[in-house]
């Protein structure tokens, strides 16, 4: 894959963005849920094959198949981004204005394991098996970054209980050699179906990165450039992501798909600007969070070969998931 041109990310624009964001969500999370779900009903909610989605600052779910909108459940759990897979959740929750908690939950939404988080939640994610946990929060006054926030991004094994708090730790290799700056930012988790090895978007020196990851090694290296907020297709051959529009953050993003046997990227239909991290229905399907000029946001999904067209999958909703 060619080597795109650097640019600076768009920090302040980024800043405000998830600012207003976090306030939207808190005012979302004051609202009492409707139609919750009892403990005794929750079986049914979380059943495999339905989708999992946040909806009026709680966890719903709804049906992965027929019209968009069709039997949404809603639940009692409170989260501002959420994902999970094989009976383990993540939900990132709102617990004041400006104070947040990472919880894991189980099949039943029961929490398993809860941690204080720091900064404004950004993006969740779980592996295939449902041992790995990841989560990305913005942090403010990094006096290395210009824009006035940085990312923080860690992975948790459920299993064992190791926690590492920040990937900005692990040993990275930048265009085949040993790389170390100040700058470092790491976000946007994906996990590969062996439980240690994931992709993730760096950043430095301006320029936004692939990267392959092992959690057990402690390393990164770059793979691409220009590809954001990656999430690994179920067969484990492509990633869907969000590429910025001429290599520049402040132009939007186009959602696109990354071959990773060949390296080469194909455009999805969906030309609105997506500022999400993909997630996959299936082989064919990739799904993502769309925001309107009011910032309400809606499930969309499209073919991930880049044939036909968007179709909205559920109004008022974000943080799709397939549950499993």
């Amino acid at each position: 894959m060619a080597r795109s041109r650097r640019t600076r990310v768009a920090g302040t624009a980024a800043a405000g963005a998830v600012l207003l964001a976090a306030a939207t969500s808190y005012a979302m999370l004051s609202r009492p849920a409707t139609h919750a779900a009892g403990a005794d009903a929750l079986h049914d909610v979380m059943r495999p094959g339905r989708l999992l989605v946040v909806s009026g600052g709680h966890l719903a779910t709804v049906s992965a198949t027929g019209a968009p909108d069709r039997a949404k459940r809603m639940t009692s759990v409170s989260c501002v981004r959420a994902y999970a897979a094989s009976g383990t959740g993540v939900c990132l929750r709102q617990d004041g204005a400006w104070t947040y908690s990472l919880h894991v939950l189980d099949a039943h939404l029961r929490d398993s394991a809860s941690y204080p988080l720091r900064g404004l939640p950004n993006r969740a994610r779980v592996s295939s098996s449902g041992r790995m946990v990841s989560w990305t929060s913005f942090i403010g006054g990094e006096s290395y970054n210009k824009g006035g926030f940085s990312t923080r991004t860690g992975i948790l094994d459920t299993a064992t209980g190791e926690q590492v708090p920040t990937l900005e730790s692990f040993h990275v290799t930048l265009d085949g050699r040993p790389y170390r700056a100040v700058d470092l930012n790491v976000w946007g988790v994906t996990f590969t179906s062996d439980d240690n090895r994931f992709y993730a978007t760096m950043s430095t020196q301006g320029v936004r990165y692939l990267v392959e990851g092992s959690f057990t090694a402690r390393t990164m290296r770059t793979l691409a450039t220009n590809v954001e907020c990656p999430s690994l297709s179920p067969d484990g051959t492509r990633i869907a992501f969000k590429q910025a529009i001429d290599d520049n953050p402040v132009n939007g993003w186009r959602l696109s798909v990354l071959d990773l046997a060949t390296m080469d990227v194909t455009h999805l239909a969906e030309t609105r600007s997506i500022d999400d991290q993909p997630a996959w229905l299936d082989d064919a399907t990739v799904a993502y969070t769309f925001r309107d000029s009011a910032g309400t946001p809606s499930v969309w999904s499209t073919p991930a070969d880049g044939s036909g067209r968007p179709s909205m999958r559920v109004s008022g909703a974000e943080s799709p998931a397939l549950l499993s």
